[in-house]
C-alpha cells in the first residue's frame, strides 16, 4: 500500500504535573482514545510501522495511529496515588476501558522499558518518589500492551558515574561503538526477553530520541535482525511512511509535538 502515513504517538506515564491535558499524559491518553473512536481512526501496533517499512507486510494503514510510551514505570500497568495530585488510572486501565467503550478501536500500546534493575532503582529514587515504581511488571502487561526495549540504563544522568569505557551520561549519541551498543542494546534485549518469554522484544526506542549514524546505519542494520528487532524509533515529529528509516522510525511526543486535543487533531488531519 503506497502513500501511507502512520502517526506513531508517544506518552510518558510519569508525566503527572496536574489534572489537565497538558500536565498529565493519563488525561491526554484517555481523551485521545475517545477522539480516535469518534473520528473513526483505528489503533494498530507500532510494530506494523517497522514491518511496513521493511517490506515484511503491506497493510492498509489509512486513518490508523500507533501508540507507544517510554521508560516503563509502574503507572503503565497499575493505578497509583501520585503525591499532591491523586489517584492515576494506569495506561493499561485506560486502554481496557476504551476497549469496552469502543470495541472497533482495538487499543494497543508498546511500552519501551529500561532493563537494568539497579538503574531503575536510582531513577525511581531520584526522578519519581522513591516508591518502587519501576518494577519488572512486563510479563503481566496484559492484552493491550507490548513490551519494547528502551536500552539497558537509558545512560541516565541520575546514575552519576560515567558509563562503559568512560561514556558520559545524559546522552545516547555517545553509544557510538560496538562495545557500547552491545552493553546498552544487546544486553538489554537479552534481559527483557528472558522476562517476557515466550513473547519477544521486537522494537527499540532511542533514549532522548538520540540516534547516531553508527547505530542507525551500521550496528542496528547488522545486529538488529539477529537480536530479534524489527525496527527502532526516534522522535522526529513526523509520521512513519514508506521512505522512513527502519532504524529511526519517527514518533510524535505528547507535550512536545502536540499540547492539546485540538493540536493532535490537526496533526492527525495532516497525516490522513
Amino acid at each position: 500500500m503506497s502513500g501511507w502515513r502512520l502517526p506513531v504517538l508517544t506518552y510518558h506515564a510519569a508525566n503527572v504535573a496536574g489534572g489537565d491535558y497538558l500536565g498529565n499524559d493519563h488525561v491526554a491518553l484517555a481523551a485521545d482514545l475517545a477522539m480516535f473512536a469518534r473520528a473513526g481512526w483505528r489503533i494498530v501496533p507500532a510494530r506494523w510501522a517497522a514491518e511496513q517499512v521493511a517490506c515484511l507486510a503491506d497493510r492498509d494503514l489509512r486513518r490508523c495511529v500507533a501508540l507507544t510510551c517510554d521508560d516503563g514505570t509502574d503507572l503503565d500497568l497499575r493505578d497509583l496515588d501520585w503525591p499532591g495530585v491523586g489517584r492515576q488510572r494506569s495506561f493499561a486501565g485506560i486502554l481496557a476501558e476504551a476497549a469496552g467503550r469502543f470495541p472497533a478501536l482495538t487499543p494497543h500500546l508498546t511500552s519501551f522499558v529500561i532493563a537494568d534493575p539497579q538503574a531503575r532503582a536510582v531513577m525511581d529514587r531520584d526522578c519519581l518518589h522513591g516508591r518502587d515504581w519501576m518494577r519488572e511488571w512486563w510479563a503481566e502487561a496484559g492484552p493491550h500492551i507490548e513490551i519494547g526495549c528502551h536500552s539497558w540504563d537509558h545512560n541516565h544522568p541520575a546514575l552519576g558515574t560515567t558509563g562503559l569505557d568512560g561514556m558520559p551520561r545524559g546522552d545516547f549519541f555517545v553509544v557510538d561503538n560496538e562495545a557500547r551498543a552491545d552493553f546498552q542494546i544487546a544486553q538489554a534485549l537479552d534481559y527483557i526477553g528472558a522476562r517476557i518469554a515466550p513473547a519477544r522484544c521486537a522494537l527499540f526506542a532511542y533514549p532522548y530520541g538520540h540516534a547516531n549514524a553508527f547505530l542507525r546505519e551500521d550496528w542496528l542494520p547488522r545486529r538488529g535482525p539477529e537480536l530479534g528487532l524489527l525496527g527502532a524509533f526516534g522522535c522526529q515529529g513526523e509520521p512513519a511512511h514508506a521512505g522512513s528509516d527502519r532504524w529511526e522510525l519517527p514518533r510524535f511526543v505528547c507535550g512536545w509535538h502536540w499540547k492539546s486535543a485540538e493540536e493532535l487533531w490537526a496533526l492527525l488531519a495532516s497525516c490522513a
